[in-house]
């Protein structure tokens, strides 16, 4: 039955796109982040949807769309050199077998990301855009929220929809994603048009923001956590009363504390002294074997490469003194970076890190410009760019502090994140250059004498 719903609504959407042919970019994202051909037991799990949506997209561009005045990015020149260092470093792999097995998708996430801003010419696209990836992602968020409000949630153990570590599916990727997009998903409450806001709007995007905030609990990872606490601070940048916001939060936070399951909290406490648990222990053993493999491979072992690694990893028993005493010493192998910073490093060498690095701070620099420029503008018009930056580049940090944690340096969400904020720009650059526009912010009362 599960399967029928799919193939109906696949197919809808896919009909409907060769009316409207922007509709394959949102099938295609669609795909990409639910991925339903691995929720289906028959019919579309053999069918390469994906890679046919792929090419319908690009092909309904380039026969069906108005390409006038279209405007390349610094950004995407950035994205396509990553690519191509990404394929030269991947022909020199130290593991050339599962090196291909990774690049396989990594190509095609940056070549969306690459594309996707061609096509985002219009509020509507853009706004239709961040509403799909809402959506898809909600998807996965709701019925996590759901499963561990009912109990069911578990280090290891909280099933999203699909029971393997695949994209949004992974309990510590899915964390960072259902944080980094609260910012959106408030965003889309207040300005967007295709829902236009009324109460139902709230009260669905309200408990999308819970359902949000419950997956790192249900997945108990502490990477959710420290993204939670980002989100709070940034936060601070938006509330007129932020005392009373801090005031709210910490009352909220001594809350609901004593309803966490105490699985939650100890896995918690281990925040305080990494040694006490294997798992942070190792993640920082791979950190200093990628730092000292960086040295003397300055360019990068190529995707996989650390399945080279051979650690000796020592815990303690407890953060006070007598319990410090008690270590116990671990052979690891094989063991992943758990950090997009020395997934990078590891994998694509210096240079790899520093277009990675350059790719995503110019975005936060880029929201920030658009911010200042729109904050303050008149024209009813215009008002939905500043907030829609400023949700963008709250979901970026997020993104990139839950990114030390988590190896998730080219995970397809993300990308779709920088292409939107590219596609942005782009257009206000388009419509300014266009109209001739200037700012409209109020005046001071003393500016007219």
């Amino acid at each position: 039955m599960r399967d029928l719903a799919f193939v109906a609504f696949l197919f809808a959407f896919i009909g409907v796109g060769f009316r409207k042919p922007f509709l394959f970019v949102l099938c295609y994202c669609y795909i990409d982040i639910v991925a339903p051909q691995r929720l289906s037991y028959f019919l579309i799990n053999s069918i390469p949807i994906s890679l046919i949506v792929f090419i319908l997209a690009i092909l309904g561009w380039l026969v069906a769309d108005d390409k006038r005045d279209t405007r390349w990015s610094g950004r995407q020149t950035l994205m396509l050199l990553l690519l191509l260092y990404c394929g030269i470093t991947t022909l020199q792999a130290d593991f050339p077998v599962e090196a291909l097995v990774k690049w396989d998708w990594v190509w095609k996430a940056l070549v969306w990301a690459i594309f996707l801003p061609l096509t985002l010419r219009t509020k509507l696209r853009i706004e239709a855009l961040a509403l799909i990836m809402l959506l898809s992602a909600a998807a996965i968020a709701i019925a996590g929220g759901i499963k561990t409000a009912a109990g069911g949630g578990g280090y290891g153990s909280l099933q999203l929809l699909l029971n393997e570590n695949y994209g949004l599916y992974e309990g510590s990727t899915m964390s960072t994603v259902a944080i980094s997009i609260i910012p959106l998903i408030l965003w889309l409450r207040r300005h967007g048009t295709v829902f236009p806001p009324d109460w139902r709007v709230s009260l669905f995007a309200f408990a999308l923001c819970f359902a949000c905030m419950l997956i790192p609990v249900g997945t108990q990872a502490r990477t959710g956590l420290i993204c939670l606490g980002v989100f709070a601070i940034l936060s601070l940048r938006a509330v007129k009363h932020r005392f009373l916001y801090m005031a709210g939060a910490a009352l909220l936070v001594a809350a609901a504390i004593p309803f966490l399951p105490q699985s939650y909290t100890t896995r918690m406490e281990t925040l305080e002294d990494y040694r006490v648990d294997q798992s942070a222990s190792t993640r920082v053993a791979v950190w200093a074997w990628t730092w000292n493999y960086a040295k003397e491979h300055p360019f990068g072992g190529g995707f996989e490469a650390y399945r080279q690694n051979r650690l000796r990893v020592e815990t303690i028993g407890g953060a006070d003194a007598a319990d410090a005493a008690d270590t116990a010493v671990h052979d690891e192998r094989a063991r992943a970076y758990h950090s997009a910073y020395f997934e990078m490093l590891g994998e694509q060498g210096y240079p790899g890190l520093a277009l990675w690095l350059l790719l995503h701070v110019a975005g936060i620099l880029q929201m920030e410009r658009l911010r200042r420029r729109y904050l303050k503008t008149r024209r009813a018009e215009e008002q939905w760019i500043a907030p829609l930056a400023t949700a963008l580049q709250h979901g970026h940090i997020i993104y990139l502090v839950g990114a030390l944690f988590v190896g998730i340096a080219f995970q397809p969400f993300i990308y779709m994140m920088v292409a939107l904020e590219i596609g942005l720009s782009t257009y206000c650059r388009r419509r300014e250059r266009q109209s001739g526009w200037r700012t409209m912010a109020p005046r001071f009362a003393g500016s007219a004498a």
